[in-house]
């Protein structure tokens, strides 16, 4: 693989990994952070805003996959796809405690 290869698998798993909690927030009818928001990121936005958000992001994270050409047995590949989705999820984590202490 090229070194853009994976740089596009990493980020697709950073994308994909944001796309959850605003995908399951937004089916579920709650308001949550998006960068819309006011302030961005910090003020909730509507449950269809979120959707809408988590699309784009399942969007991006499937066309950077495919410039990245992870095949299966890609071990590498997957292990960077991997290490993008956890740590967008760590910053998730750590982003979204905050909004319980507002």
């Amino acid at each position: 693989m090229e070194w853009y290869q994976y740089l596009a698998v990493f980020f697709s798993g950073a994308f994909l990994a944001n796309a959850i909690p605003h995908f399951v927030h937004g089916i579920s009818g709650d308001k949550f952070p998006t960068p819309f928001s006011k302030p961005p990121g910090k003020g909730l936005s509507p449950a269809y805003i979120n959707v809408l958000w988590a699309a784009l992001n399942i969007i991006v994270g499937y066309l950077l996959w495919h410039v990245g050409k992870i095949k299966p047995g890609n071990h590498p590949g997957m292990a960077v796809f991997f290490a993008g989705a956890i740590l967008m999820a760590l910053m998730l984590s750590n982003s979204f405690t905050e909004k319980h202490k507002e």
